[in-house]
């Protein structure tokens, strides 16, 4: 019975400096908060929207155009590519035989 005196001892010592661990613990846990608020805004990471294929685009031709003033050259910017009407025209009936493809399945279901 004595040893088993002495368990019980050593599991209330226990308990009480699990308790005490906790404390220091929320003690720390808003310290780093306070600190993370401190170091220009939120504790945590806000997510941010990535910007889309044309506005990054966007974005490096004018940060391309920067430079390039900064550096005193003149920004050569590509010339926007057209179809010809001929190429138009074939990538529009090849649309069309897709589609006619695709109600003459549909129908045929």
């Amino acid at each position: 019975m004595a040893s088993l005196k002495g368990l019980v001892s050593i599991v209330s010592e226990l308990r009480v400096e699990r308790t005490n661990l906790v404390n220091q613990l929320k003690y720390v846990n808003e310290a780093l908060s306070v600190l993370g608020k401190l170091n220009g805004g939120s504790a945590y990471t806000e997510l941010r929207r990535t910007p889309s294929a044309a506005a990054r685009r966007k974005m490096s031709l004018a940060q391309k155009a920067r430079r390039a003033k900064e550096n005193g050259l003149t920004a050569a910017a590509k010339p926007k590519r057209t179809m010809s009407a001929s190429a138009r025209r074939k990538v529009a009936a090849a649309q069309r035989a897709r589609w006619a493809k695709w109600r003459a399945g549909k129908k045929a279901a």
